[in-house]
């Protein structure tokens, strides 16, 4: 199996190594979690993905929608009518990404207050260096 600490050591799997940092990258950026995990409930039109996804600008949900159908996670459909109207759904690919991010969502709610303590245990010392 190839993984990203493989990458560093080989480079005879350049196309494989340079997926996975594409898609580390990805489900590492804030937008396109949210975007995956919102979608995840069903198909949306854009405005409504938009009102979905609090402080996400249209050109940034534009762009990212674009990349995540170029990696084949979304798919844009567009509905006849009168104006056409856009709806974005999780493609199976998509869905098989929910397991591993609600996975991780389950982590972090469950291990908040751990979190929460180990920041507080921190910043204390950082300040007690700073002040002693």
């Amino acid at each position: 199996m190839v993984d990203s600490r493989t990458c560093a050591r080989r480079d005879d799997e350049p196309e494989v190594c340079g997926a996975i940092s594409d898609m580390l990258a990805r489900i590492g950026d804030k937008w396109s979690l949210l975007i995956v995990s919102t979608l995840g409930e069903g198909s949306l039109r854009f405005n409504e993905l938009r009102r979905r996804i609090a402080d996400i600008s249209q050109k940034m949900l534009s762009s990212t929608l674009k990349v995540l159908e170029r990696d084949g996670l979304v798919e844009r459909t567009v509905i006849p009518s009168v104006p056409p109207q856009v709806e974005y759904a999780l493609t199976d690919l998509g869905r098989e990404l929910l397991r591993p991010v609600s996975a991780l969502a389950e982590w972090t709610a469950t291990n908040t207050p751990r979190i929460l303590a180990a920041r507080a245990a921190y910043d204390a010392r950082t300040e007690a260096r700073a002040t002693g």
